[in-house]
């Protein structure tokens, strides 16, 4: 039985954990960076780099004590190697690569998307592919066609901003904090949905790609407007947010070949108005809907460690470099309007 060990570090969760094939998590850590970066609003770049750069060796040897094994019984390192920001995920892939070298063990360069892609099939067994995959995060909103580790067909993607940043960027309308998007669907359950009038981007376009830079747009003139509770304002941004989310979901669907399941992973796959609406869809269409425990959800090294056994046997050269953008399909045409977050 392979073991893995992973390493997430592309954004502001510091994270180690040993997966086996399996399927059972063996250890894991994650040290947050969320005290460092609420006076901010934000997750500042050089503050997480700095971070990882000092947590992440003691949070290894602490997540193989805790295994009670020693490096030199996994079978590979695997570690997050992009897309993210590009000071945190050196930090992961360099001490990923000193431990590969260490310990004569493969290194297996992970794409922090195909570690969200695949992290629905660690905790189902019985996921198969190919599946449709809604990815939803603080960085990235994309339709995907699982066809198999490593086979993605992107079928909408963003032109602007994801999901998530739209959730924090509404928190911060509100003042509500750092973390935003688990204060907003707190507060949306306070409001009523109908109460403040906002768009909903290309809702009932001919392709199912995202927009959200008009909805934040439109919360924060709601906001400045003074006239409005604000879980009022959240509730309506959630449901302009879910409603543009169906209607592209659904499209997708429409477009996809034989999907066995709609799956959704990422960050805002925790948020349960989501998980709700697009288990409704699915009931819609027949499909099984599959969507990853909440732990598994949020940024975590336990989807590194998995991407890396759905990849034992391959290995990366010492020298692959820390990529700051990693689509996972690309040869997926240029989206207008979306610039390099195509």
């Amino acid at each position: 039985m392979g073991i893995v060990l992973g390493i997430e570090s592309s954004c502001d969760e510091t994270a180690a954990a040993l997966v086996d094939s399996g399927r059972t998590i063996l250890a894991q850590r994650i040290a947050s960076q969320d005290d460092f970066h609420r006076p901010y609003g934000g997750v500042v770049p050089e503050i997480a780099a700095r971070a990882h750069a000092e947590r992440l060796a003691p949070l290894i040897e602490a997540t193989l004590a805790d295994a009670g094994m020693a490096l030199g019984e996994v079978d590979a390192v695997a570690a997050t190697a992009g897309p993210g920001l590009i000071g945190g995920v050196m930090v992961g892939l360099v001490t990923a690569k000193a431990l590969a070298m260490a310990s004569d063990k493969p290194l297996i360069a992970i794409n922090h998307l195909e570690g969200h892609a695949l992290s629905p099939r660690l905790a189902d067994p019985a996921l198969q592919f190919p599946y449709l995959l809604l990815l939803v995060s603080g960085g990235h909103c994309q339709l995907l066609l699982v066809e198999g580790v490593g086979r993605y067909r992107r079928l909408g993607t963003t032109i602007d901003d994801a999901l998530g940043e739209a959730f924090d960027k509404t928190a911060k309308v509100l003042g509500l904090g750092f973390p935003g998007g688990p204060a907003v669907e707190r507060l949306a359950r306070e409001g009523n949905p109908r109460a403040v009038p906002l768009p909903r981007p290309l809702l009932g376009s001919a392709e199912p790609h995202f927009s959200f830079a008009g909805l934040k747009s439109a919360v924060l003139r709601a906001k400045q407007a003074g006239i409005h509770q604000d879980a009022d304002i959240a509730a309506a941004f959630q449901q302009a947010a879910l409603d543009c989310v169906i209607d592209r979901t659904r499209l997708a669907l429409s477009l996809a070949d034989a999907p066995s399941a709609l799956v959704v992973a990422g960050g805002v796959a925790a948020n349960q108005a989501v998980r709700g609406a697009l288990e409704a869809l699915a009931g819609e269409h027949g499909l099984p809907f599959v969507a990853p425990p909440l732990a598994l959800c949020t940024d975590n090294a336990a989807m590194i460690a998995w991407a890396g056994i759905e990849r034992l046997g391959q290995s990366d050269p010492l020298d692959f470099m820390a990529r700051p953008r990693w689509p996972l399909d690309p040869d997926a045409a240029p989206v207008r309007g979306a610039g390099v977050k195509a």
